[in-house]
């Protein structure tokens, strides 16, 4: 099999050539894309095309169209490879890259991801970074891996349709193709790797507010969507029990009507789902009438039996639920 390395580069230095030779030294097919990093940088793109094939275009596009890219280009021209994919800045060792490759070669049905573990090395932004994107992911689909974020990643040319299929054209690309592992059915396998940052990885070009919103903006949205309905649930919730002194029925009634307008924003606008709606609107229904049970139940321990205020009751039931109602809606019901 033809053992693949894939850099995407934007504004690249002399550690690309240092990577490259490397590469080629350690008999890797080496194909480098170009992310519209401008003339300035043509020199050093032309002293590596005797190694690496190079493939350019005028305009930064992002990392993850950088990536298809060049993932389309392996597809038509080595349909039977082992891809590792690394980073332009150095902060990759090819010793870590044969590691991943020679695990894939072993087990191709899987997809190797460098992963840098806890160490002192790391800088702090990225240790705050890795770790609350690990707790996120963790409680989104299920899966624990520690360095979602890692550039790292190695696979067989059999996973190509699949990586090819994700959307994204920015940093959110990767963490895309980590969302959707479980829905086909794909292991992952991390794999510890050296911790290199170089200058405290100013190098990077991460956005951090940009970047950062493209990763988590189904969350954002989906939070969004939640405080919205939450709004309309607890002042309908708060009037019933003002009008009636019913606590039980002030919830039902307020739940029913704010789960229409959640339904409603939550298929059309945080997941734009496809899906028949008869089918996710009985999905739906039924996962807010299990919500319902486990909203009344605990809302009714923590006011008659703990003794909390009722407003207040409220306002932790909600929070309880909503990472439940989050997974089961992504996952099951606008699947």
């Amino acid at each position: 099999m033809t053992k693949i390395a894939l850099i995407p580069a934007y504004e690249p230095d002399e550690r690309l050539t240092q990577l490259v030779k490397e590469l080629t030294g350690n008999k890797y097919t080496i194909v480098v894309v170009n992310d519209g990093s401008g003339k300035e940088y043509n020199k050093i793109f032309n002293s590596i095309k005797k190694e690496a094939k190079v493939i350019a275009y005028e305009k930064n596009q992002g990392k993850g169209h950088a990536l298809k890219t060049g993932l389309e280009y392996i597809q038509k021209n080595y349909p039977e490879s082992i891809i590792v994919t690394m980073d332009a800045d150095g902060q990759h060792t090819v010793k870590d890259a044969n590691k991943l490759c020679e695990y894939v070669k072993e087990h191709p049905k899987h997809i190797a991801l460098g992963s840098r573990f806890r160490s002192k090395k790391t800088p702090l932004r990225s240790k705050i970074g890795n770790t609350i994107t690990m707790i996120v992911f963790t409680l989104l689909t299920g899966t624990k891996i520690y360095d979602t974020q890692t550039g790292l990643r190695a696979f067989s040319s059999t996973h190509l349709p699949f990586l090819l299929s994700i959307e994204g054209n920015r940093y959110e690309y990767e963490m895309n193709v980590l969302l959707n592992l479980n829905k086909h059915r794909i292991r992952t396998k991390e794999i510890p790797i050296e911790v290199i940052y170089i200058d405290n990885n100013k190098s990077s070009h991460f956005k951090t507010i940009r970047d950062s919103y493209l990763i988590y903006k189904e969350i954002i949205k989906f939070s969004g969507s939640s405080i919205i309905s939450f709004i309309i649930d607890y002042l309908l919730y708060s009037i019933m029990l003002i009008l009636t002194g019913k606590l039980i029925f002030s919830n039902i009634t307020a739940r029913l009507i704010s789960g229409t307008v959640n339904y409603t924003i939550n298929k059309n606008i945080v997941f734009k789902s496809t899906k028949n709606s008869l089918l996710s609107a009985i999905y739906y229904i039924f996962l807010a009438i299990i919500i319902l049970i486990l909203n009344t139940l605990i809302l009714k321990l923590l006011v008659t039996f703990i003794g909390i205020n009722a407003y207040i009751a409220k306002i932790l039931t909600e929070l309880i639920l909503f990472i439940i109602s989050y997974t089961v809606q992504k996952r099951f019901v606008f699947k």
